[in-house]
């Protein structure tokens, strides 16, 4: 072996470059000398280092690279106070104060170090070896890029760096900065050297070292490097202390190192602590014939333990058949494809999960990578899109011939409908592309003798945009539905997210929830179940909210009424884009009216609390119930009240805010809202004033025969080929001559109620409840205020209430109590404003019409 070159300090040296072999016969001891990292950064100038280089230079001045025995280009170990280590190459900067350091912002985070932070520099003298082999790990965001061509971009940009495990590497990959931390590395003297947990710096929760590329150039060109006020004179020993503090929270910018002159030793230590490498060690560096091993983050996070729990079947509540339908179309062809070849049956290529969002798609999945034991790949929607021409096939066919190589393996789409739209309404060619690329890569499954050992697993919200040609057989085989839970799925789904939580529900209580969670999905009781376990903390710490100890901890459980307060919170998901907030109206706040509070009972709260009455009779319960009456009657305060009491979901459409000038839209807002009903089923669909909305056939004036679409549209939502299951209609008018026939018709309006003017009953009821919350005096006559009050509305009546308060008021701004006077004149003032002959209109509807309140 060739002893190790020396270059004087003072001499010019020729640039640094891959380290030849230094021998063991070098010195046993070498100078060590302590450093501190200093601010204030100056831009480096010297056209003479590399560009690849420059992030690991160690910059010192001459004098300072005497006192340690450097030589120019030559390696440098570098450890900090903590054992981190990290080798650099030695370079003078002509113009350097004696007692400084520079070094790149990726030395810094492999050594842990911040100003102020003590360091200890020594020459490298063992031998440097070239190693064989290096596995390296990439960041998540970069998991999708080519491993073979970024194992040629990072030897030619790492060519001759000596690494040590658990380094950081930073190179340009493509314009763009990349990280990489190396795992292991084994050099051509079979030795292997293994990064331990704690020394590796992407474990911390520092961010990466990502920058943009006018950022990374400029890195690059100009290798920041700080100044300190030190004395010209190189026999002043001691060191100034920065004037400017660095801010912990500024961004990790090169700083330099200070370093004590020659014969400084005051206040810095003359030896570091010496990591498990020492100078005199083995080292190995980067060649290009060093093999590059890329390490999945996936895999590397679960040795870490920093992996999240694994997702099981049996962590899945409410899809028990589904999951038997994909164990069957899944499993049985990549654990056993012998059975398909030996019945001819050719094996499922792609299986397609759809349904509304937070059913669980994306879960099961999970669940599917975990149970089958294969190799999995996940692309998460557009991820792979890229703006370059081709790129985006390239990566899409990347991903399918590893999977191949790593068969049997899946390939998991989330959210396919965002990379393979219809092609007739794409937005651009990429997305073309994309849909051809993946067809034709589909078709070629099994080609190379892989069939069956290679599955394709679609998840979408949106089967409808997703591109024709993929759903066909041969390609996504199995479409399988991942749908809202009902009342026996949501109760499985709760005992599943609370086997692990501290509660003291009975069954009895589970089974309530489960019942009155109508269109809850399963992220929906997820978020449910954190809402009551926040109440239950609330209530264990009371007024105490900044102290906690593990007695508190203990005895938290959440309760029954945790989950009601945090059902008031948490709403269907569905349903938070129609969402209203129905007002606390019960049916005892609605006087009289009991014929029309039996029937509308019975078509709504009957059906669900007696289902088994229903099917014993052979009956389908009715769909839909139309209340019509003179104005001011209760029609909407009913519907508010049968929203409130049946605890169903409440969907209000207000007539006329459906229509669009737009041709098409009006029908498509009356699908959209038909689809939202069901989705959130069982619900109540309400439409105030329909006479708006379903005018008869023929009266319309507008252009296009809006009306007449939008009426068609109605009717076969409500009774067409598709039936309308577990969504009842209520419907209220006070013009039943302008609706159509046909919306009329049993199986579409089953129910059609006259809602009259109060009789006597109802008003003496109206007043009682009025009065309830009126400081009424003593004197006043309800008899007299019922009789007076013949041919009043409901609102007509709540209105004299109103009218004799403000007239008690008026009198004294502070008045106790209302008088049977003040009623007397708020009678004189509201008058009965529904005329004979519009009573008389409904009458003769009635007869004609054939109708009657039922």
């Amino acid at each position: 072996p060739r002893s190790h070159p020396r270059t004087c300090p003072s001499a010019p040296a020729a640039p640094p470059g891959p380290p030849s072999p230094a021998p063991s016969a070098a010195p046993a001891t070498a100078a060590a000398l302590g450093a501190v990292l200093a601010s204030a950064p100056e831009p480096l100038r010297d056209d003479k280092v590399p560009k690849m280089l420059r992030r690991a230079l160690a910059q010192l001045s001459l004098s300072s690279m005497k006192s340690a025995d450097l030589c120019i280009g030559r390696p440098a170990l570098l450890t900090s106070a903590e054992g981190r280590q990290e080798v650099c190459t030695a370079w003078p900067t002509a113009g350097f104060p004696g007692g400084k350091i520079g070094l790149a912002e990726t030395t810094q985070k492999n050594l842990k170090v911040n100003p102020g932070d003590a360091l200890t520099v020594q020459p490298v003298t063992g031998a440097v070896i070239q190693a064989e082999e290096v596995d390296v790990k990439l960041r998540d965001k970069d998991a999708t890029v080519n491993a073979e061509e970024m194992s040629v971009c990072l030897l030619r940009n790492l060519d001759g760096k000596i690494i040590l495990p658990g380094n950081l590497l930073a190179f340009t990959y493509y314009g763009r900065l990349c990280n990489i931390v190396v795992m292991k590395v084994k050099g051509t003297d079979g030795a292997e050297l293994i990064a331990q947990g704690s020394a590796i710096p992407g474990d911390s929760n520092e961010p990466d070292l990502e920058r943009s590329d006018l950022e990374s150039s400029a890195l690059d060109l100009s290798l920041q490097l700080g100044r300190m006020d030190i004395g010209d004179s190189p026999e002043v020993a001691s060191v100034s202390t920065p004037s400017k503090a660095v801010d912990p929270g500024s961004p990790v910018t090169p700083s330099d190192l200070e370093l004590p002159g020659e014969g400084s030793t005051e206040g810095l230590p003359l030896t570091g602590r010496i990591g498990a490498v020492s100078n005199t060690d083995c080292f190995y560096f980067i060649s290009s014939r060093t093999k590059i091993n890329f390490i999945e983050p996936r895999t590397s996070a679960a040795e870490d333990g920093e992996c999240q729990s694994r997702v099981t079947y049996d962590m899945i509540g409410g899809l028990g058949s589904q999951l038997r339908t994909i164990r069957e179309t899944v499993e049985l062809p990549l654990k056993q494809p012998e059975l398909f070849k030996s019945y001819g049956i050719p094996p499922p290529r792609g299986v397609l999960l759809y349904g509304p969002p937070g059913t669980g798609k994306t879960m099961i999945a999970k669940a599917i990578a975990n149970e089958v034991g294969a190799h999995v790949t996940v692309i998460n929607g557009p991820e792979i899109i890229s703006k370059f021409y081709g790129e985006s096939e390239s990566r899409l066919r990347q991903i399918f011939a590893e999977a191949s190589l790593c068969r049997p393996s899946i390939i998991f789409i989330d959210e396919l409908d965002a990379l393979c739209p219809k092609r007739e309404g794409a937005q651009n060619e990429v997305e073309k592309r994309v849909v051809a690329s993946l067809l034709t890569l589909m078709d070629g499954i099994g080609s190379e003798g892989s069939e069956g050992q290679l599955l394709v697993l679609g998840a979408t919200n949106r089967p409808h945009a997703l591109d024709a040609a993929l759903r066909r057989p041969g390609r996504f085989d199995k479409e399988i539905e991942i749908g809202i839970p009902n009342a026996h799925d949501r109760l499985d789904i709760l005992q599943k997210l609370l086997k692990k939580v501290p509660h003291s529900l009975t069954a009895e209580q589970l089974a309530h929830l489960a019942d009155s969670a109508h269109g809850y999905v399963g992220a929906d009781l997820a978020a449910l179940c954190k809402e009551a376990g926040l109440y239950a903390l609330r209530r264990a710490l009371g007024k105490r909210p900044g102290l906690w100890d593990t007695a508190v901890a203990g005895s938290v459980t959440i309760a029954f009424n945790d989950f009601l307060q945090g059902m008031k919170n948490v709403r269907p998901s569905a349903m938070r884009e129609v969402a209203i907030d129905v007002p606390k109206v019960s049916w005892s706040d609605i006087g009289g009216l009991e014929d029309v509070k039996l029937k509308l009972k019975q078509a709504v709260e009957w059906p669900l609390k007696h289902p088994e009455s229903f099917i014993r009779m052979g009956i389908q319960p009715p769909k839909g119930v139309l209340l019509y009456g003179p104005p001011g009657c209760s029609k909407t305060m009913i519907a508010k009240a049968l929203a409130h009491e049946s605890g169903l979901n409440f969907l209000a459409v207000k007539g006329p805010e459906l229509m669009n000038k737009y041709v098409g839209e009006s029908e498509r807002a009356v699908r959209e809202i038909f689809r939202k009903a069901r989705a959130v089923s069982p619900s109540i669909l309400f439409f105030d004033e329909i006479d708006a909305l379903a005018v008869e056939r023929g009266n319309s004036s507008g252009a296009g025969n809006v009306a007449d679409r939008v009426l068609a549209q109605l009717l076969t939502e409500m009774d067409g080929i598709e039936q309308l299951k577990d969504v009842t209609i209520l419907a209220a008018t006070n013009r039943p001559d302008m609706i159509d026939k046909a919306l009329l018709r049993p199986g579409r309006i089953d129910r059609i109620i006259y809602v009259p003017l109060p009789d006597a009953a109802t008003r003496r009821e109206i007043f009682r409840l009025h009065f309830q919350s009126m400081p009424v005096s003593d004197d006043v006559c309800l008899a007299e205020l019922v009789e007076r009050t013949q041919k009043y509305s409901g609102a007509e009546i709540t209105a004299v209430c109103r009218e004799a308060a403000l007239l008690a008021l008026q009198e004294d701004i502070h008045a106790k109590s209302i008088t049977g006077r003040h009623f007397r004149s708020a009678l004189a003032v509201v008058s009965p404003r529904i005329p004979d002959s519009l009573i008389q209109f409904y009458a003769d509807y009635q007869q004609q019409s054939g109708l009657h309140a039922l």
